[in-house]
């Protein structure tokens, strides 16, 4: 992992920590998306019981590069991610995938996010940056993944990640 970051308020960014410790069932200990039902604004507004399957945002540090590369400056935590990871290709991995994060976290995989228009207002163009087509029409959404806290722990920049995979078939990853 690159960077862990959390915020008490909402805001569209997430301040880089130290640590963050991840509590099971719940999300980022003093992060503001962390409980058993949803917490994102947008979610509460249709259902408030809804079950909070986005505790924890993951964000792949290459993506980054490649925001870079298309004239966008973002750091970790810039698009308010908890977890900023490399070398993992979060995109790829299926719904239900156990991301063992330092000495005792575990995050259970459960969608894609769903970056809104917010992600104009802190840069804009950056959403059709992050939410876009392939050649088929297919969307391609590339803000990171969302989880659910499994086994709770410290984490910490530098800290390992290990992905393990959930016995097949495979779920492909939808937004939550």
């Amino acid at each position: 992992m690159t960077a862990v970051s959390r915020n008490e308020a909402y805001s569209f960014t997430k301040p880089n920590r130290k640590s963050i410790t991840l509590l099971a069932g719940l999300g980022v200990e003093g992060d503001v998306h962390a409980g058993v039902t949803v917490k994102h604004r947008s979610r509460v507004a249709q259902d408030p019981t809804q079950p909070n399957l986005r505790q924890v945002h993951l964000i792949h540090a290459e993506l980054f590069g490649e925001l870079r590369a298309a004239g966008f400056e973002v750091a970790p935590g810039d698009l308010g991610e908890n977890v900023t990871t490399g070398g993992v290709d979060l995109l790829a991995l299926p719904v239900g995938t156990l991301l063992h994060l330092g000495d005792e976290a575990v995050v259970e995989v459960t969608g894609l996010r769903n970056p809104c228009l917010q992600i104009d207002t802190f840069r804009d163009g950056l959403l059709k940056q992050v939410v876009g087509r392939d050649a088929t029409g297919r969307i391609v959404r590339k803000a990171g993944i969302m989880g659910i806290v499994t086994a709770g722990g410290v984490v910490r920049p530098g800290d390992r990640i290990e992905a393990q995979l959930p016995v097949g078939p495979h779920r492909a990853l939808e937004r939550v």
